[in-house]
């Protein structure tokens, strides 16, 4: 537990709660219910094993800081994570009511490993990242987008046939989830990359044969298997051009399915979009 003040709040909330959940308590020392409530949180706190942090803000001491929150009654506790307030009660839940707003804040031992699977394998520790989807895995199952996540980072290995198998374990409701179709483009391109002619020879085939809509379709393949993502978009936009219903409006699909895999490109993403547009009007 720690006193917060306007001076210490970005480093003991805002910059904390980017480790572990932080609830910060409004009281005022003449608050009977404030009394009832701050002993249940320390004891929770406490019994947490720094799974969160509690921060206390006397609001009689620490106007501004009220205000900026909308605090008009207290108490009021407000839960921080990742930087931003991210829910709220007012007044004194009982301890059960506090144990269920504290589960739904606090992440569980499957999101933590997958939180630290995604870092190691941003850091280039494959080895760590692969034991921690494992751990991920482990501890929840039935966890669709951390499978999902499992066989993006197979596929940048590419260890495709343990992508494939782990992509068959996914629940029906997975392809509810985001960047399933993109991920499903990218293992199909994958797979079939084996039995086709290499780019190089696919581009000299399309160059000579622009109007074999199949050659361009692999060609598109080849490139996205290689994370060649804008090379696969003019294939795919010239399969869209020349032919929009060629397999079932499969070149304007798999357009959208690149669109996924390039999320973190917007800029990409909105001029290739403005050429699909105007290839579709």
């Amino acid at each position: 537990m720690s006193d917060v003040t306007l001076q210490n709040f970005e480093a003991d909330v805002i910059e904390m709660s980017r480790q572990v959940p932080v609830l910060v308590d409004f009281w005022a020392p003449w608050c009977g219910p404030c009394r009832t409530l701050g002993p249940m949180l320390e004891k929770l706190e406490a019994e947490s094993g720094g799974k969160w942090k509690l921060a206390k803000v006397n609001v009689d001491e620490n106007q501004d800081l009220a205000a900026h929150f909308g605090v008009r009654s207290i108490p009021h506790v407000v839960a921080f994570a990742d930087g931003e307030a991210v829910d709220q009660f007012v007044g004194v839940l009982p301890e059960s009511g506090l144990r269920e707003f504290l589960d739904r804040l606090t992440p569980n031992p499957g999101e933590l490993a997958l939180r630290e699977a995604r870092e190691l394998a941003a850091a280039g520790d494959a080895e760590g990242a692969r034991a921690a989807y494992q751990a991920a895995l482990a501890f929840d199952p039935g966890a669709d987008d951390a499978r999902l996540a499992y066989v993006g980072f197979l596929l940048d290995h590419d260890a495709i046939d343990e992508a494939e198998a782990e992509f068959g374990l996914l629940s029906p409701r997975a392809p509810q989830e985001d960047g399933y179709a993109a991920l499903q483009t990218r293992l199909e391109a994958a797979k079939n990359v084996g039995d086709l002619p290499d780019a190089t020879a696919l581009s000299a085939h399309v160059l000579t044969n622009p109007t074999d809509l199949a050659a361009r379709l692999d060609l598109a393949n080849v490139l996205i298997a290689r994370r060649e993502y804008e090379p696969a978009l003019e294939q795919l936009l010239e399969i869209v051009r020349r032919d929009r219903g060629f397999g079932e409006d499969i070149g304007r699909k798999t357009m959208l399915s690149v669109f996924d895999l390039l999320a973190g490109r917007p800029d990409v993403v909105s001029r290739w979009r403005r050429q699909l547009s105007t290839a579709l009007n």
